[in-house]
């Protein structure tokens, strides 16, 4: 007699349960956040080159853009950014006047044209955590920089660390006296002693008045003491910066004359046609004339791509933000 509970022959067997597999100490971590970045620059075609050269790293992503210290700021409320990167001089509230506000939601690194000492020592004196000169570093010098201050390393130009020394060099803190255009005069006094250079902290930080006030928030000024901490940072992190005179972005290779190199300028400066037109002293046919050859020069097909080109802020370009 068979028997009852042996399986017959077509019944389905039951399967195999799978053995769970031993955890690796290798799993793979899940890719970094990107950092995020506000880029504040009065000119359009500079924020442009900047947010194309950094959105185009994976590890960074620009959030907002904005073209003075007010919309930087309100980006930032915003946005809660890990870097602020912030031009001097823009119209309404300039870059000096909104830093002390800035730096209470995140680092903030100078990212400008402007090169004079005083201007230098006084954003560092507000809290600035770098400060980039353009014409000074490469593309890939500003993404390490940007990922390099996040970390807290300071990270500074040929003309901004030239004006560092001299200050030190001198053994005299910076008399705190005005600076050029009235930079740094929009400053509100809600803050007090607390907005000037207090380090940047993810808090609530209530708005300034509708003009940021009119009197210059106190600030602390900078010594040999209170910078020696930097130095390390400093020495570590500007070693890749180019070293002496300012370099300057080579442009040979486009084969522009005199006249076409002015008005390029021009144009990655933000003017349209009729102001090259009456800063060059000609007509504005001339001007179209003369950017026709430049876009065939260049390669481009529109003013955006020829300034990013120009001041090497388009992809595979090399000496960077001229």
């Amino acid at each position: 007699m068979p028997d009852p509970t042996a399986p017959h022959s077509g019944a389905p067997q039951p399967q195999p349960q799978p053995q769970p597999q031993p955890t690796s100490p290798f799993e793979a971590f899940p890719p970094p956040v990107p950092l995020k970045v506000v880029v504040a620059d009065d000119n359009p075609v500079v924020r442009a080159g900047l947010t194309a050269l950094l959105s185009g790293r994976s590890d960074i992503t620009v959030v907002a853009e904005a073209a003075d210290g007010r919309q930087a700021y309100e980006a930032a409320l915003q946005h809660r950014p890990d870097m602020v990167l912030l031009d001097v001089r823009m119209p309404g509230v300039d870059g000096i006047s909104a830093l002390p506000y800035l730096v209470r939601i995140a680092p903030v690194v100078m990212l400008t044209y402007s090169r004079e000492s005083e201007i230098v020592q006084e954003a560092l004196r507000r809290g600035a955590g770098g400060y980039l000169v353009h014409g000074e570093f490469t593309a890939d010098q500003l993404v390490a920089a940007v990922r390099d201050i996040k970390q807290g390393r300071a990270h500074f130009t040929p003309t901004a660390a030239g004006a560092l020394l001299d200050q030190l060099r001198q053994g005299q803190p910076p008399v705190g006296g005005p600076l050029p255009e009235g930079l740094g005069q929009a400053d509100a006094t809600a803050y007090g002693n607390a907005a000037s250079t207090s380090p940047y902290v993810h808090t609530e930080v209530p708005a300034p008045p509708g003009n940021f006030g009119h009197s210059p928030a106190p600030v602390s000024a900078i010594s040999a003491e209170n910078l020696s901490h930097m130095q390390p940072d400093m020495a570590q992190s500007s070693s890749g910066w180019t070293s002496g005179r300012p370099a300057a972005p080579d442009r040979s290779r486009f084969q522009l004359s005199t006249r076409e190199a002015e008005i390029m300028d021009h144009i990655a400066s933000g003017m349209n046609n009729q102001q090259i037109a009456a800063t060059c002293f000609i007509s504005e046919k001339t001007v179209k004339n003369h950017i026709n050859r430049i876009f065939a020069k260049l390669h481009s097909t529109s003013r955006s791509e020829a300034a990013a080109k120009w001041l090497g802020t388009a992809p595979g370009s090399g000496l960077g933000v001229g």
